[in-house]
Order: structure tokens, then C-alpha cells, then sequence
């Protein structure tokens, strides 16, 4: 669809905040908040499954320093979830603030407030605990029905119906299709079934997790926290402390990054409870082995894949069984999971006959997972993508060939992907233009370059989504000041995504003024109006369609003030950017002079606020094509070059779309080459570190192209769809494509490490 050229929509505007955080400015949550607030520390069990016999905090308390340690039996005793979710949250009550059975090694034991971090340090190793051991859960694959409960306790509760039984260590369960999947698996000259298991990779966001909290001069509770929820924050400190909301106040400042992890309310109720006891402000800072070991990582899972097809390449039949582990408690659990079948059996809709999906997702003893771009996409895509490609190699066809044969077009419906149409699906050209740039037909073919050295290519498809339909809302104020200028006011959290940039880009096309003169907020729960938060793939989709809105209700009200101020009628007066002029006669109204008369007697405010929520989630797609040197002796896997062509619409900022883009190959890069999480006996993540949790520099990414197809989707602001999390999800499949054209071996396990590689098996 041909649009009319913007003047700040699809431009590569800077970065509100790109100055401050140049210069070095105090923005984040440690830097604008008090420094002798107490300290905040966690002490933490050692196992994996026990329950505390006693503890003893009589010496500790004797630090200098320490005001106060807190316990089990010091806690309120009502059950909550800390994933940021919209109410009524589909994981279920599980966590108490402390609880007396610790179910994995990194969960909380006592809260240690005092003075200095020195201090609570000092005081956490005379605590004395005696623990009652009991035998843990570790392998996931046993975990279902399994004879050790990891939640035995009977206040266990579901807010909502999703399959699951403490009482089988399930989180939820449950199962969906079309058509008959057996009877065309059958029927088809080829099945490929093959199970594919993927680790619980760590976000690894610069700044860890982090929260300040204080009682404001009113005595409520205020939060300064780094999180992408404040919305959703406010309700779990509620529930959990057993405080009004009202009594509640969560703002957040810039975030250091959070790929999800902020999605989840980590660490906030812990400074809270000790601001509530003590009525000091208080401050938790977690250290990074903190952040590894009790954070909030993507979750594991093992996919088993049998996909139906004839011998042209036609693929009839899809059926997904996914196994999900959450770890310790289920926030986040039995929405994850879903995205593992829903964001990547669609992507074969022009072909499919019949598909099913079917999950379980089970407690173990292992620190709780959580939200992470991507959202269980990554680690269905990497199954489904692998799959088709295996099927490529056992036809001897040419694997964007066959993809074409396959894929969703624009027009399709998608009957895995609760039945929606691609209305806007530039998918095909995505892999032609993939296939230009990459210089497929030259690098495909595996090539010797001598010293045992191989280089080969790999290419993987991918969906996402925008936003969680039916369920997520956006609100925006806008507001004209005095100066003609306007205020954006939102409750959706820029973590690093630029989406106050994007949304503020919105508001200068719609009021026709530059982005300078847009002023953003957010996000605070007294000032902002209700968002569900920045997860999902929603913020420019959702908020941005919010602003639209806002902007179009306060156009019309800026041109009745104005009619109001002529002695005429509303519909005689044309919006025209800096003023409102009369058609009949030509007479004009300066925005300010309107925004003045608001303040004077005036019955019409000069803003307008907006909520939206879409019954649909248009998905974008993205192809990408790896190039990849191996060393057959020493299996070292160097990416050469990475080419990535995305359709999420129309781009708002095509420069932070590229940016999005190129970090999230090089995060998908990592999840499949080198980041790892393994536990000891005891169950503890060993990585706990960067010295142990490897990631990826810029050494490690080769030459990034990221380049665009547009689709224009009605439902969204400008045409926009969503980026941010799409595009970690090509990586893994194509860059294990690429190994197996190498060597030979198919590696079905992420990540795929030089051990790994050099000491395969090459019989399969």
C-alpha cells in the first residue's frame, strides 16, 4: 500500500535519553536514588530442596550496623507470583516472601537490613541455619509425577484454569490442533522426528536487578525500580505485602537493559519489606552471581518435532510436543510454553494439512525461569526450523527452495496461530532478498578452504507476535503546553528499545511538529495511565495505536477551543500544525493562545488520553542466512557473515529497528554457540559469573547486514508491527544448519560448543 511521505514517521530520529547516557548523566535507578539508605542483602540456601529447622540470628544482629533480620516467621503468609502479567495472572500463587522450604540453591532464607552493605555482609555468615535435606528434583524429564514434590504445600493456587497440579509437580498442561495428524503422518513419504533440547540462557543485562524503596510524605510505599512492569509491580507488592495499591507507588528511571528479565518483579519486595518494617528507605542491589544463580532465565526446554512430508517438499503435518522446565516456582511458566508451538508451526500454513502442539510444563529444583525475548519462540523456532531443514537435506533440496514451497503468505490464514490472517506478510520476499544479499546460490555450497578448516551456510525462518491479543492495553496522554509544545505521558518502560523515541515520533507526525517539541514520561503509576508494561512485542503496536488515538481526540478538542475562542463552530476549524484556522474566513488560532485560553475559564482541557487493546497480534517475520568457518580438529565455529531481512511493517525509527535487530542475532549467536548453563550436585548454576558464563563480543559476530521488507498492517499505528524480540530467533537453527553442512552431524542440544562439535559421533 503506497503511503504519503512522513515527516517523522520511518526517519532514523536520535534518541531522547541518547545525550544523557553519552555524557555519562545519573538516569539509572542506583544513580538518582539516596545513598544511605539500608542495605539490603539475601542469604541463601545452599540446596536445593530443604526445609529450615531453625535459625538463628542472635549473633548476627549483633554487628554494628545491622538493623534487623527477617525470617520465615516474620512474612506475611499469602502466596503470590512475581511474573509481570495482566490480571488474573495465569502463574500460579506459589511464592511466599520467605518460606521455610527452600526449593533450589539460590533461594531466599533471610533478609539482613543494615546500615552498610559491609555490614549485612559481615552478619550473613553468623547466621546460623540447620536444614532439613530433602531429596530435590534436578532432571526435568522425571519431574512429572514424580514420587518429590517441589510444591507439596496445600495453599498452592491457580488464579487461572492452565492444566496444572502441585500434586504432579505440573505448572500447567494442555493442547491444541487441526485436522488429523496421525491419519496425514501416515499418509505422507517422509516423517522426520527428532527431539531438540535447549538450556535456561541468562539475559545478562548490564545492570542487574535492582530496587529503592522509601514512604513518601504521605506514608505510602514508593519504589524506584528498574523494571519494564510498574503496573504489574504494584499489584505483586500488594498482594505480597498485604498493603491497599493505593498505598503503593512504582516508578521506573532508564533501565539498563532487560530482554525480560525485568518482567519479573525479582527483587523488589524485599526493600520493600524492610522499608515497611523499619520505615527507612532501603536499597537492593543484586550482585551479578546473584543475577545468574537467582534471576530470572529463559526456560529450558526439549521439543520433539515430527514433521510429515510428501517427496516434492510439501510439508502435510506438523506435531510439537514441547517439555518445558520453570524451575522452582511457575511464574511465566504456562504462558512460555505456548509460544514454542503458536510462533512456529504457523510459519508453514501454506501447506499444512493438519497440526498439533501439546506441552507440559514441570517444577524442578532449579532457580525459577522467566520472561526472555523471545518468550519460548526461540526455542520452538530452533526445533521447527531445524527440522525443516533436516528435511531439506534427506530430499536433497535446496532449503529456501523448499521453504518457498511452504510458507505463509499474505492472505493466509494461520489455524496454529489461533486462526488469524496474515494480513501484512512480506515473508517471501524476505527470503528473496535474503537470498540477493547473502549470495546464496555462491556460499550454500560447502566448501574446503584447506588446514581442515570447512566453510558452509545455514538459513532459518521466524515469527513473532505483536503484543498478547486480546489482553494487552496501551494508554498515552497527550497534553499541549503553554508554548505550543506537547507532553507524552505513557506507562510502557523504555529498557534500552527507544520507544519513548518511537511513540514521540508518532506525536510529532499526528500534531504535525518536530520530535524536539515532544516532551516523554513514563513510567509511574500516579502519573502515567495504564499500560501493561514493554513485553511482548507490544509497545510500539499497542501504545503506539494508543497514541494515535490521543492525538486524534486532542486535535478535535484543540479545534473546538478554538472554534470556541472565534464564535463558531468546531467543524469550520482546520487542524494545520502550529495553529487552527477557520475555512470560512481564514482566521487563525495560535496553539498557544489555545493553550492559554485552558487556563481561564475554560470548560476543555488541551489534552486528551487514550487506551488501546487489539483483538489480533500481527505477526512479524524475518529470514536470516549464515555464513560460518568451522576448524574440524578443534570444532571452533566462526561466523563469518550474518544477513538478516526483517517485515515488521512499517519501520518508526528504521535506525533502532537495525539496532534491535543486530542485537538480537548476536544474543541468538551466543544462546547457540557458547552460553551455557549447567548445574553442580547440589544443583546450583555453575556459570555463575562471566568468567564462566560466556558471551558474545564483537569478535564473535562476524559482518551483521540487517536490512528491511515493509508490509503495511492496518491494525497498527503507521503500519507498524513489532521487532523487538523476532529477531533472536534465526540464529539457532540456522547457525546449527550451517554446522551440519560442515560436518556432517546434526547437533540437536544448544549451545553447540567446539567440545561439542570436535568429539561428535559422525555416525548418526
Amino acid at each position: 500500500m503506497e503511503q504519503k511521505p512522513y515527516k517523522a514517521v520511518g526517519k532514523a530520529v536520535r534518541k531522547k535519553d541518547s545525550m544523557q547516557l553519552l555524557l555519562g548523566r545519573p538516569v539509572y535507578t542506583d544513580d538518582i536514588t539516596p545513598r544511605d539508605a539500608l542495605a539490603v542483602k539475601i542469604l541463601r540456601s545452599p540446596h536445593a530442596n530443604a526445609i529450615v529447622q531453625e535459625i538463628n540470628t542472635a549473633v548476627a544482629k549483633k554487628v554494628p550496623g545491622v538493623v534487623d533480620i527477617y525470617t520465615w516467621e516474620d512474612v506475611p503468609q499469602t502466596r503470590f507470583a512475581i511474573a509481570g502479567q495482566t490480571f488474573p495472572e495465569p502463574s500460579p500463587y506459589d511464592r511466599l516472601i520467605l518460606d521455610r522450604h527452600v526449593r533450589f540453591s539460590g533461594d531466599a532464607v533471610a533478609i539482613i537490613a543494615a546500615e552498610t552493605e559491609k555490614a549485612a555482609l559481615k552478619a550473613m555468615k553468623l547466621i546460623k541455619v540447620k536444614y532439613q535435606v530433602l531429596e530435590a528434583v534436578l532432571d526435568f524429564r522425571t519431574a512429572k509425577d514424580s514420587a518429590t514434590l517441589v510444591h507439596p504445600e496445600e495453599d498452592w493456587e491457580p488464579p487461572c484454569e492452565v492444566g496444572g497440579d502441585n500434586r504432579r509437580n505440573l505448572v500447567a498442561s494442555g493442547s491444541s490442533g487441526d485436522g488429523d495428524v496421525d491419519g496425514v503422518l501416515a499418509d505422507c513419504d517422509l516423517v522426520i522426528d527428532r527431539t531438540y533440547h535447549t538450556r535456561a540462557f541468562n539475559q545478562a543485562m548490564m545492570e542487574p536487578f535492582i530496587t529503592y524503596t522509601e514512604l513518601d510524605r504521605y506514608g505510602r510505599l514508593h519504589v524506584i525500580s528498574s523494571t519494564q512492569i510498574v503496573f504489574h509491580t504494584r499489584r505483586i507488592l500488594s498482594r505480597a505485602l498485604g498493603i491497599p495499591k493505593s498505598r503503593i507507588r512504582v516508578e521506573k528511571p532508564r533501565i539498563g537493559g532487560g530482554f525480560g528479565a525485568k518482567q519479573t518483579a525479582v527483587c523488589e519486595v524485599y526493600p520493600a519489606f524492610v522499608t515497611l518494617k523499619t520505615g527507612r528507605p532501603a536499597k537492593i542491589t543484586y550482585t551479578r552471581e546473584e543475577a545468574q544463580i537467582a534471576g530470572s532465565p529463559r526456560h529450558e526446554m526439549e521439543i520433539r518435532v515430527r514433521l510429515g512430508a510428501d517427496q516434492d517438499g510439501k510439508i502435510r503435518a506438523l506435531d510439537l510436543y514441547t517439555l518445558s522446565n520453570t524451575g522452582a516456582y511457575g511464574e511465566h511458566g504456562p504462558t512460555t510454553v505456548g509460544l514454542s508451538g503458536h510462533k512456529s508451526i504457523p510459519l508453514y500454513s501454506g501447506s499444512l494439512e493438519a497440526y498439533r502442539f501439546s506441552y507440559d510444563v514441570v517444577y524442578t529444583n532449579h532457580q525459577a525461569a522467566g520472561a526472555y525475548r523471545g518468550y519460548g519462540a526461540t526455542q520452538g523456532i530452533f526445533a521447527v526450523e531445524s527440522a525443516v531443514n533436516e528435511l531439506a537435506e534427506r530430499l536433497g533440496m535446496d532449503p529456501t527452495v523448499l521453504r518457498d514451497r511452504n510458507m505463509v503468505r499474505e492472505g493466509m490464514v494461520m489455524p496454529a496461530y489461533y486462526g488469524e490472517l496474515a494480513n501484512a506478510c512480506a515473508l517471501d520476499r524476505c527470503m528473496e532478498h535474503c537470498r540477493q544479499i547473502f549470495g546464496w546460490e555462491e556460499k550454500y555450497p560447502v566448501r574446503d578452504m584447506g588446514d581442515g578448516k570447512v566453510r558452509a551456510a545455514g538459513v532459518a525462518m521466524a515469527m513473532q507476535g505483536s503484543g498478547i491479543s486480546g489482553v494487552d492495553v496501551g494508554s498515552a496522554t497527550v497534553k499541549l503546553s503553554e508554548d505550543g509544545t506537547y507532553n507524552l505521558i505513557i506507562g510502557a518502560a523504555d529498557m534500552g528499545t527507544g520507544c519513548d523515541t518511537i511513540l514521540a515520533q508518532m506525536v510529532a507526525e499526528f500534531m504535525e511538529c518536530e520530535v524536539d517539541d515532544v516532551a516523554v514520561f513514563g513510567a509511574d503509576t500516579d502519573a502515567s495511565p495504564y499500560d501493561s508494561g514493554s513485553y511482548a512485542s507490544s509497545t510500539t503496536y499497542i501504545t503506539g495505536k494508543a497514541v494515535e488515538k490521543a492525538c486524534t481526540q486532542l486535535k478535535s478538542r484543540l479545534c473546538a477551543i478554538a472554534a470556541e475562542m472565534l464564535g463558531c463552530s468546531a467543524e469550520e476549524m482546520i487542524f494545520e500544525g502550529d495553529l487552527v484556522r477557520r475555512s470560512s474566513t481564514g482566521q487563525t488560532v495560535s496553539l498557544t493562545d489555545i493553550a492559554y485560553r485552558t487556563q481561564a475559564g475554560s470548560l476543555t482541557a488541551a489534552e486528551a488520553t487514550a487506551t488501546h487493546s487489539s483483538p489480533v497480534s500481527p505477526p512479524p517475520f524475518m529470514v536470516g542466512m549464515v555464513e560460518i568457518e568451522l576448524d574440524r580438529l578443534t570444532g571452533l565455529v566462526t561466523i563469518l557473515d550474518y544477513k538478516a531481512v526483517v517485515d515488521c511493517g512499517i519501520p518508526i525509527n528504521p535506525a533502532l529497528a537495525r539496532i534491535q535487530a543486530e542485537g538480537g542475532i548476536v544474543q541468538g549467536i551466543g544462546h547457540t554457540l557458547m552460553e551455557n548453563v549447567t548445574y553442580n550436585a547440589s544443583g546450583l548454576p555453575i556459570e555463575s559469573s562471566f568468567m564462566q558464563y560466556k558471551l558474545p563480543t564483537r569478535l564473535d559476530m562476524g559482518r551483521l547486514q540487517v536490512e528491511f521488507e515493509q508490509s503495511y498492517e492496518p491494525t497498527g499505528p503507521f503500519g507498524a508491527k513489532s521487532i523487538g524480540e523476532i529477531v533472536i530467533n534465526t540464529p539457532a537453527p540456522a547457525i546449527a544448519h550451517a554446522i551440519y553442512r560442515a560436518t556432517g552431524v546434526w547437533h540437536r542440544e544448544l549451545p553447540i560448543t567446539p567440545e561439542a562439535i570436535a568429539m561428535a559421533d559422525r555416525q548418526e
